[in-house]
């Protein structure tokens, strides 16, 4: 198993909407995808924003490039999500899952 980790800084006023958005519009279309497990969301407030990680599990690297194209360490970051951010990750961090 595959685990993909993503950070981004939310704008404090947007952290909300963003897990919204997660729960409601990414997490459902992962879900559609052969070879994704699951998904978690961490986060913790900072002075300059909200700080999330996001991490999903995948079985496969290759199921992770049918999400992200073949180039599978890029972030997917939809325009809807880069404007509640202050910065994020343009590129992504896998591991391999040993237990």
């Amino acid at each position: 198993m595959i685990s993909r980790h993503w950070r981004g800084l939310a704008k404090a006023e947007c952290a909300d909407g963003y897990v919204d958005h997660l729960r409601s519009e990414t997490f459902p279309e992962l879900s559609k995808l052969p070879g994704f497990v699951r998904a978690s969301i961490l986060r913790r407030t900072l002075p300059s924003g909200v700080e999330f990680l996001v991490i999903t599990q995948w079985a496969t690297l290759e199921s992770i490039r049918a999400f992200a194209g073949a180039d599978a360490e890029v972030a997917v970051v939809p325009e809807k999500v880069r404007s509640m951010m202050v910065e994020y990750d343009k590129s992504v961090r896998h591991y391999e899952v040993v237990e």
